[in-house]
């Protein structure tokens, strides 16, 4: 089942047009990344699905079109938003940051519990949990927006370059966490990343976009193991 389907997606900024009517899709429960070179237009097409940018074309999550109901109507459809650069509150505790990601809901019984799995799956987080967000290591910092997208119950991920700026090791703990996630959770994810030999890992379907354009797409499986696709599209 496709909860995420874009046709013909049109964005940019101002007359600087990034994106050139790409289409795909995500299927329930699945990890999809989105592959490319700097400037390809990926960071945009997250933006422009999460209502941050203005887009033409369509949009549907569940079947639902999305186009025009900007960002806080988008997220309470159930898309969550981790943008580049993780976005944590800074004057804000670990904990505290979690309970904001659980803003919109009102089950106050189940956030707890949430809040629970949470620290499960990011243990350095229930031993930071009364500290500043700011005081955090980069890698917890990250660790700590995925966990707040995760307390909204997404029915759809978006995670944009997860991997920037952290260590090698710390990258693979997040990524383990991902999939645990994803298989434990259920939660269907669409992850830009530029360490794409990683990504293509843990993904089930990939996408490469080259100049606002889709340029390829196909099980992560397959194009993670054809030299020529990679050294063409992915540039290892």
């Amino acid at each position: 089942m496709k909860v995420l389907e874009i046709s013909d997606l049109v964005a940019g900024y101002g007359r600087i047009r990034v994106l050139h009517g790409i289409s795909f899709s995500v299927e329930e429960k699945s990890v999809a990344v989105l592959l490319g070179a700097n400037g390809a237009g990926k960071t945009t097409t997250l933006r422009a699905i999460s209502g941050m940018v203005k887009f033409k074309g369509r949009v549907l999550l569940d079947g639902k079109e999305l186009r025009g109901l900007g960002p806080d109507g988008i997220a309470r459809l159930g898309i969550a938003h981790g943008a580049e650069g993780r976005g944590t509150f800074a004057d804000l505790t670990v904990e505290e940051n979690l309970w904001v990601g659980a803003y919109r809901r009102h089950d106050k019984r189940e956030i707890a519990a949430d809040m629970e799995q949470m620290y499960d799956l990011f243990p350095r987080l229930h031993e930071r949990r009364q500290q500043k967000a700011g005081s955090l290591s980069g890698g917890e910092q990250q660790m700590l927006a995925v966990g707040r997208a995760l307390m909204l119950r997404p029915r759809v991920l978006l995670l944009d370059e997860p991997s920037l700026g952290l260590a090698p090791v710390i990258i693979d703990d997040l990524y383990g966490t991902l999939r645990r996630v994803n298989e434990e959770l259920g939660t269907t994810m669409l992850i830009v990343e530029q360490n794409a030999n990683l990504a293509l890992e843990i993904a089930d379907h990939a996408y490469v976009l080259a100049s606002g354009t889709m340029s390829l797409s196909g099980p992560a499986s397959e194009i993670a193991s054809q030299d020529g696709i990679r050294a063409a599209y992915l540039g290892y």
